[in-house]
């Protein structure tokens, strides 16, 4: 959601927090703010609604100093206003805080507490600064005054307060949302991700929940809000700051797509070994073994690459699954298995929901695994067990090459898992070589980009509507597919089993509705054409993507042929670019779509 940035000592904080904003745009850009504070009785504040470079037009030469706080905000209490806009302050002008998470009893506690405050924003972060003021005329030093507003505080946040009465300090605190602390040479930083300040320092301090820190330039201290002091050593995060660059792209998104063959190659070179046996732990192997039914958990696009992986996972290894949407888990809990083991997928291991379902799980005693693009991330650290995604910084909101590394994992642990259990079919599947004909036939697809552009502006060039649809794993891309082109050209599409389309909404097909059809199940693909037949003789306009071996001649676009638990790795291509281009084509900001933000850290 939300992103923070924070930096105490002896350089420019304006443009350090300027600097770290730009990179957590893609994390919330509906308003922006910073404050700094010169540490001599010179401070400031400015607020915009808007992308970052609002933000950077209305700061002047002038306004510098050596510590201080920003925040681009994805908005949830509140419109996107510069009244809304944080850093939010105390009604006594002293006291600054960025937020990010929701605070759920934010009225009960104004309710209770500031009866006397007008408040100027319609946000629960307002409620916690002006609880930290109100408990300092209570006579509680700073320290104290902060700890006591986020005892009462329910919900998730992640926040980093300033006193100007007191511009030596800097304050910061985590409840179930993600904040590093960064540890340079006569400085600290304060970040919602890492990739905010890894120009600055690699060395970081993970913080837990229920954890406040208090920062000089020279020394920083964490302790729960009891007061008991903990001890963190730094850990190294070793992202390569080159892959933040655009280079020649007009979009992240489009690098990213670009990157995926690469992706799939970097996880054979790193999980598999010249022997070609799973490098994965054997106590993950064996607490797979020990299940009965696997649960994979997560959340929009990591939910559709679940849906790839259950078929993964019964045939390679023969172990029922189920896939689970975190939102509903967490709240509806359906009956488990004897002996349950979760998988939960997530590209920045920060997502809320999934968080909660681990949490429960944890409480319940059942052993899980988080596979992540984020090694140092929340879920990965809470899991029992972690697989990275290898799949370096994704930066546009709409997810590409994480959604295929996901499924790239998934396959990898399939059969390392079959293995394990002597599983034939897992014996059989050679999915090095696969995953790397996989990544030959995505390199094919992007090559057509020209093609897949113009039909990309005859199919959607002026609709409203669209649909996509397959069967088997054709199914689970379909929806994958639908989602890319409504997050980021809001055409409202979806994705159905072809099958399903007869009863009921093909209903909706009228005179050039446009239709999708992923043809790459020889088991199915006569029955998706007649599908697709269905939609022409009411009117639709079909485009027809194809395995190599089951194409005919009418069929616009040919896949390589890959086995077909594997097909989304390539197909989902066609259906990343003809939502890129469908975007791009109409003029919108494909990288940061309306009303959405990459890390969803409240539920």
């Amino acid at each position: 959601m939300c992103g923070i940035v924070g930096v105490i000592g002896r350089q420019d904080a304006t443009q350090v927090l300027l600097g770290g904003l730009e990179k957590l745009e893609y994390r919330g850009y509906d308003s922006a703010g910073l404050y700094v504070n010169d540490q001599h009785g010179h401070d400031h504040l400015i607020r915009r609604v808007g992308r970052i470079s609002a933000l950077e037009a209305a700061v002047m030469p002038d306004i510098q100093g050596v510590m201080g706080i920003g925040h681009t905000r994805w908005a949830t209490n509140g419109r996107p206003t510069e009244a809304n806009a944080h850093p939010q302050v105390s009604s006594d002008e002293r006291f600054y805080l960025v937020h990010n998470g929701v605070i759920t009893n934010a009225q009960a506690l104004a309710d209770r507490f500031l009866q006397n405050v007008t408040l100027a924003s319609d946000t629960d972060t307002e409620v916690l600064v002006q609880l930290v003021a109100v408990f300092a005329r209570q006579g509680l030093d700073t320290p104290a005054a902060f700890k006591k507003a986020l005892s009462l505080c329910e919900g998730s946040y992640a926040c980093c307060l300033v006193d100007r009465l007191d511009p030596l300090h800097l304050y910061a605190a985590k409840a179930k949302s993600p904040l590093l602390i960064g540890q340079g040479d006569g400085f600290y930083v304060v970040a919602s991700d890492a990739l905010a300040m890894l120009d600055r320092t690699d060395q970081f301090l993970e913080l837990e929940d229920g954890e406040v820190v208090t920062l000089t330039a020279d020394s920083c201290r964490i302790e729960t809000l009891a007061g008991q002091v903990q001890h963190r050593t730094p850990i190294t995060v070793a992202l390569d700051a080159a892959d933040l660059d655009l280079g020649p792209y007009p979009y992240y998104m489009l690098k990213e797509i670009d990157e995926q063959p690469a992706v799939l190659r970097r996880l054979v070179s790193r999980y598999v070994e010249a022997d070609s046996r799973i490098a994965v732990d054997p106590a993950l192997l064996t607490a797979l073994a020990a299940a009965d039914r696997l649960y994979i958990v997560a959340a929009g696009t990591s939910y559709h690459a679940g849906l790839v992986g259950k078929p993964l996972f019964e045939q390679l290894a023969q172990v029922p699954t189920e896939v689970h949407l975190a939102s509903e888990f967490g709240y509806h809990q359906p009956l488990l298995a004897e002996k349950p083991f979760f998988i939960f997928l997530s590209q920045s291991g920060e997502t809320a929901d999934s968080r909660q379902v681990l949490v429960n799980v944890k409480r319940q005693g059942f052993p899980s695994l988080t596979i992540t693009n984020v090694a140092t991330s929340t879920l990965a650290r809470e899991a029992d067990f972690a697989l990275d995604l290898c799949a370096g910084p994704e930066i546009a909101v709409a997810s590409t090459k994480a959604y295929t590394a996901q499924i790239a994992v998934e396959a990898l642990l399939a059969q390392a898992l079959g293995q394990q259990r002597g599983v034939p079919a897992a014996q059989a599947f050679d999915v090095a070589h696969q995953l790397s004909l996989a990544a030959t036939a995505q390199e094919a697809i992007l090559a057509e980009k020209p093609t897949v552009h113009a039909l990309a502006g005859e199919l959607f060039g002026d609709t409203r509507d669209a649909f996509f649809i397959g069967r088997g794993a054709d199914y689970a891309v379909s929806l994958e597919a639908a989602l890319k082109l409504k997050e980021i050209s809001y055409v409202q599409a979806e994705g159905f089993a072809a099958g399903e389309l007869k009863h009921g909404t093909i209903a909706l097909i009228t005179q050039g509705t446009p239709v999708v059809a992923f043809i790459t199940d020889p088991a199915t693909a006569a029955h998706t054409r007649s599908n697709a037949q269905e939609v022409e003789a009411r009117g639709g306009r079909v485009l027809r993507i194809a395995a190599a071996s089951l194409a005919t001649p009418d069929d616009e676009l040919v896949v390589q042929d890959v086995p077909s638990l594997l097909t989304p790795l390539v197909t989902i291509v066609v259906g990343q670019l003809l939502a890129y281009f469908t975007s791009l084509d109409r003029g919108y900001d494909v990288d940061r779509p309306r009303n959405l933000a990459k890390s969803v850290t409240v539920e």
